[in-house]
Parts: C-alpha cells; structure tokens; sequence
C-alpha cells in the first residue's frame, strides 16, 4: 500500500545551474507521475556564479556573452518566465505541487509563510506592488505582487511558476549577499546590500525547512538526499 500525501524534502545542493534545473523538472515530474506525492521541497547553492534566464527571455544582451565568454558568469535557461536572475551568495527554494494543492501553495501563501518565517529572524518582508510587467533583463529590477521586498524597498525575493499536466513548479532566489561586482556588470546598477542577520545561508534555510513544515501534520515527510548517485541519474 503506497503512503498518500507524501511529501520529499531535499537535502541542500550545491550543484551546476543545468544540474539544479534537471533537479528541479525531475522533481516535478515525480509529482506529476506519483499519485502518492503531495508536494516537493528543495533549498540549494550553485556552484560558482550563474545566470539564469527566463523561458521567454529570447535575447541576451551582448556584455553578458562577453561576461560568459571570459568565465566570469555561467548562463543557464530556467523552465519559468520572468527576467535574468544573479545566484550568487544567495539561496535558492524549490517547491513542486500538484493543481489540487493549489489553494495552499499559491504565490499568496508561499509568500506568506516566506515573510513569516523571515520575520521570526527578524527581517520585515512585504509583497511589491506592480500585477504585471513587461519581461526585464533584471528580474530584480521589478518587484511584482508576487515578490517580496524588505524594509528599505529592496526586492528580496523573486518567485517564478511553470506548470505541467495539473502541477505546478514555483522556484524563487533569496537575495542574501549578492555579488556587488558581478551585479553591477551584469545590470549596471547597485546590488541590495547584504542581509543583516548574523546567520549562514544554511542556518537560514533549516529555519525555513521547519517553519514550512510546522503545522503540517496530514503529511508524510520523506527526506531524500541529493547524491551522487541522484545527480547522475536525473542531471
């Protein structure tokens, strides 16, 4: 007998932006395919400083080629739309759910649960206030309804969904200590300076881990740890 309302909890990554993309339509794909699975969680780093472009973000402008072409940036497209993302010092979240866990895991109430976990370690969030706009080449230049920015107008958070055969997969960059060097190559503008909560990026995401998991009694966690062996199958 299967167990329903399954859901995989990854351990953190540090992986190739291709890597973590796989990762993350394999996750999906589980969710699709399994009755059992509920829902997937996943945190993760990249491995060196990557780019990643949005799925309807056709043309990239020519100093970011130069900036791959001399290594100082890796350049890989993301299955949701949106504008460019820097992941570099930051952390990266993952979620997958199937249509009928909707009302639970939408925009509004991950957010939420975002803006209360960081408030208990002390950071004020709140969503942005633009409903739509135009694709951008920085995705952090726009704060949308479903982004969330801190205090000082800085945009934080920037979330993305694509759907598949009644699933959703929402995956979202938490701007933690971004490269100022690298950003203002990229986006010629400022970087939002570095998060100011005496914690590591992995002190953080346990925090995460357990607050999204608090009160969630009606599910069956299964961990599942990212290795090798995984990497090699799914990447």
């Amino acid at each position: 007998m299967g167990i329903e309302n399954q859901a995989l909890i990854f351990s953190t990554s540090n992986l190739t932006g291709f890597e973590q993309m796989a990762l993350d339509l394999n996750s999906l794909d589980q969710t699709i395919s399994n009755p059992e699975i509920i829902l997937t969680l996943r945190f993760y780093y990249w491995a060196g400083d990557w780019l990643s472009i949005g799925y309807h973000q056709k043309e990239i402008p020519s100093h970011w080629e130069k900036l791959l072409f001399n290594e100082e940036i890796n350049i890989v497209r993301r299955p949701s739309g949106g504008g460019a993302v820097l992941h570099s010092g930051g952390i990266t979240y993952a979620i997958t759910f199937k249509k009928t866990y909707y009302k639970i895991l939408s925009y509004k109430m991950v957010n939420d649960w975002l803006i209360k976990s960081f408030k208990e370690l002390g950071l004020t969030l709140k969503n942005g206030n633009l409903q739509k706009s135009s694709i951008k080449p920085n995705c952090f230049g726009t704060s949308l309804v479903s982004d969330l920015v801190d205090q000082d107008g800085f945009k934080r958070i920037g979330s993305a969904q694509y759907r598949k055969k009644g699933a959703f997969l929402q995956h979202g960059e938490i701007q933690t200590n971004p490269s100022k060097d690298l950003w203002f190559k990229l986006f010629k503008e400022e970087a939002p300076p570095k998060v100011d909560l005496d914690l590591r990026n992995d002190e953080i995401v346990e925090h995460l881990k357990k607050s999204f998991l608090k009160n969630k009694s009606n599910l069956r966690i299964k961990n599942v740890d990212v290795n090798n062996k995984v990497i090699r199958k799914f990447s």
